[in-house]
Order: structure tokens, then sequence, then C-alpha cells
């Protein structure tokens, strides 16, 4: 007789969908298991939310659900339970491997690919939640509030320590800053989240937005770049 743990897998109910991402140049996809997001990871963003940066400082972790994940942008539904979409660019770092613990070299050397995408925020809901001292799961982690850009191998770009991050709301910008200015760089991301989760292949990990958040509408255009790297374009629906 096989063992339990051999017999084919029936559910109840048809599986969902596995998220993934394309990558630049091949047809294989990249799947998606967990989404982590840093919170105020550059200076001038920190100061304009009234929060006073530190590199001392424990830094601020938040997670999406992975199907949050809107491939290449395209069209992304306007949330409902808001009036105040807004939007944060960020380098999203795409692992093939993980663990617990990490220091900076294992970190890097988990880094498969990487990419540009929008974390988008129900501010409104958002500074309720600030406000009460509650969880912002419902300002963060809603329905389509990760587009991400095609992923770029690292194999192939290396692992850029600076690299323009722009974006631009009916053509024109909104937000500006090179990767260079980040508090945490991506490694020791990494190595912060590992002394908190098993990170594992398959997380996204969203590295932080520079100044400028500011809404998007009905029918707005953006284009987020992260330079020679990769490019997300789309429309709120």
């Amino acid at each position: 007789m096989p063992a339990l743990r051999d017999r084919p897998v029936t559910y109840a109910i048809q599986p969902p969908a596995q998220p993934s991402l394309p990558i630049i140049g091949e047809a294989a996809r990249f799947p998606v298991r967990r989404i982590y997001c840093i919170g105020r990871n550059y200076a001038d963003h920190a100061k304009e939310i009234g929060a006073q940066p530190s590199s001392s400082a424990q830094p601020v972790f938040f997670l999406k659900p992975a199907d949050a994940v809107v491939p290449e942008g395209g069209e992304v539904p306007y949330p409902q339970a808001t009036r105040e979409l807004h939007h944060e660019v960020e380098m999203v770092i795409a692992l093939s491997d993980g663990g617990r613990d990490l220091d900076a070299a294992r970190a890097r050397d988990c880094i498969f690919a990487y990419g540009v995408g929008l974390d988008l925020t129900r501010r409104d809901l958002q500074a309720v939640a600030k406000a009460k001292g509650l969880p912002w799961d419902a300002a963060k982690g809603f329905d389509y509030s990760a587009p991400v850009s095609a992923l770029r191998r690292a194999a192939e770009i290396g692992h850029p320590a600076r690299a323009r991050l722009s974006l631009q709301v009916n053509g024109e910008t909104r937000q500006r800053a090179d990767i260079a200015e980040m508090i945490f760089p991506a490694a020791e991301i990494l190595v912060e989240l590992s002394k908190l989760f098993e990170l594992k292949p398959g997380d996204l990990v969203f590295t932080g937005t520079p100044a400028g958040v500011g809404p998007l509408l009905r029918g707005d255009r953006f284009r987020a770049e992260l330079q020679d790297v990769a490019t997300l374009e789309g429309r709120i629906g």
C-alpha cells in the first residue's frame, strides 16, 4: 500500500492559479510565494510622512498576499473602500533561494532577479489604522495592490548598487531617486527579513519608496522605471 504522502492529492475545490511573473527574454515564469515590503527605506520619504530616518532603527516590514501581483501592469482596478489610492514606486527583488539568519554575502546569492513595481496603498485606511494603533493590512494587502514588471535576471545584470528609480503619471514625473539612497540596501533588507522569517524561493521583496508619493485616479496612466533593468506601464481602471 503506498504511503499517504505518495498518493495523488485530490482537492475539494479547484485550487487557485499560481501567481507568477514573466522573466525578460525567457518563456519560463517566476512563481510568486510571498510578497514582503519594507517601509521608510528612503530618508526623504520617511521625512515626508513625519518619521525620523535612521540606519540604526529596526526596519519596518509588512506583507501583501501573493495574488496581489498584477503582472506587467496593464489595467489595475481602482480598489473598493477608499478615496485615496496612492502610488509608491519601488525596486523589487525576486529570490531563488533563502534561509534564516542570513549574512550579507549569502543574502546576495539568494537574489534571482530585479524588477520595478508599485506598492499601491489605500492611504485613508492607513491613516485611520495609524491613528488607532491598528495593523495596516487593509491599507496595503488588498486585491491588485502589487503591479510588478517583468523580471531581469541578476546573472545578466549583476547586483545594481546605483540605478535611477522613477515614476511618471500621465507623463508627469512624480517620484525620482537613485537606489543608492536606500537606508537598507537590498542584501541588508534580506539579512533583516531573515531574522523574522525563513526566506524561500519564490519570495518577492519590495525595497521601499522615495519621496513624492501621491494619489492615483481612475483613468490615470503610469510608467515606472528602474534604469537599465525594467519598466512597468499600466492604467488605473
